[in-house]
């Protein structure tokens, strides 16, 4: 029997993916609670990122595996899709606001009960779905895959690409290397 990497994991997609919901809840929440314009801005940056990240990798891996093996999933993976053209148009809004605006909180506030009802949508129906018709094996290969995706995959919003897996197998990589290159660039965001 083959030995595992030290660095691949053994979770689930369910747990990885629950795990990025908190952490963006809480970086949001931080948004909220300082008054400091410079650490809303650059946390405002992270969140957008980890959504980002996130976002691609649930169409990449998530989505296509739900379509095939949930009942009605096809009809419930749109309806994601198009909660996170929501969630990315509204990003995209933010990063042209000045964290100092009375607009850059509410939009705050919009992002947040948006991230909020999609997270509680796939935690409280899709997520028990996904456990119920998926092996455990098959549900811990796609949080391999999600965790890989998510080191590639773009930074920023962009509204106006296509929220398909085509599309992030093919020109997604190369969005992101742009994405991780202006983020170094600029020193938007750390650790990218």
């Amino acid at each position: 029997m083959a030995q595992k990497s030290t660095t691949e994991s053994n979770q689930d997609v369910v747990d990885i993916l629950t795990a990025d919901h908190r952490e963006m809840i809480g970086l949001i929440e931080m948004i909220e609670e300082t008054s400091d314009p410079k650490e809303r801005r650059a946390l405002a940056d992270s969140v957008i990122a980890e959504v980002m990240r996130h976002s691609v990798a649930e169409e990449l891996f998530v989505y296509p595996e739900y379509e095939r093996s949930i009942p009605d999933g096809k009809d419930e993976v749109e309806h994601d899709k198009e909660e996170h053209q929501e969630i990315e148009e509204v990003m995209k809004e933010l990063e042209g606001l000045d964290s100092e605006s009375a607009e850059f909180i509410a939009t705050v506030k919009r992002f947040k009960e948006l991230l909020d009802h999609h997270a509680d949508d796939e935690e409280s129906d899709q997520f028990p779905k996904m456990r119920e018709h998926l092996t455990a094996d098959t549900l811990v290969d796609m949080g391999r895959k999600v965790e890989a995706a998510k080191k590639i995959a773009p930074t920023r919003p962009h509204p106006g690409s296509p929220h398909s897996e085509l599309f992030h197998m093919t020109l997604g990589p190369g969005v992101g290397m742009v994405d991780r290159l202006r983020d170094a660039l600029s020193g938007r965001i750390k650790n990218t």
